[in-house]
């Protein structure tokens, strides 16, 4: 009988979180934007995502096609908004370039991926 109003209790808990307690921080919105095909290079890659990120674990860079990396090593978290991250560029070549973010909600769950964006008339990224 106890374990019944234990598993009871557990159980009204868990329904009670909020659903935000299970959530990842993924990402909402790039500029540029995934796969974008941009004519003028932008001057950062900004992402915003859904959740709160941990600033000393969260970093964003910006490789060209051999891999070199092309941002100005500058990736932070906005002060004023946990959710967006950003790294500022030089001016970029006509080509294709693949941004890279590995980051930390403050829920405690790593989140990592990559996409990529063209600069020129060199058609969409794939």
């Amino acid at each position: 009988m106890l374990v019944r109003h234990v598993l009871a209790l557990v159980l009204i808990v868990v329904a009670g979180m909020p659903a935000s307690a299970w959530a990842h921080a993924a990402l909402v919105k790039s500029t540029p934007a995934r796969r974008a095909a941009v004519a003028a290079p932008p001057p950062r890659v900004e992402l915003i995502f859904s959740e709160r990120l941990e600033p000393a674990y969260s970093t964003v860079s910006v490789v060209d096609e051999t891999g070199r990396q092309v941002d100005l090593k500058d990736a932070a978290v906005a002060p004023d908004d946990g959710r967006r991250l950003a790294v500022s560029l030089p001016p970029l070549a006509a080509g294709t370039y693949t941004v890279r973010f590995r980051v930390l909600s403050v829920d405690g769950h790593v989140v990592e991926s990559e996409f990529p964006f063209t600069v020129g008339a060199r058609g969409a990224a794939r």
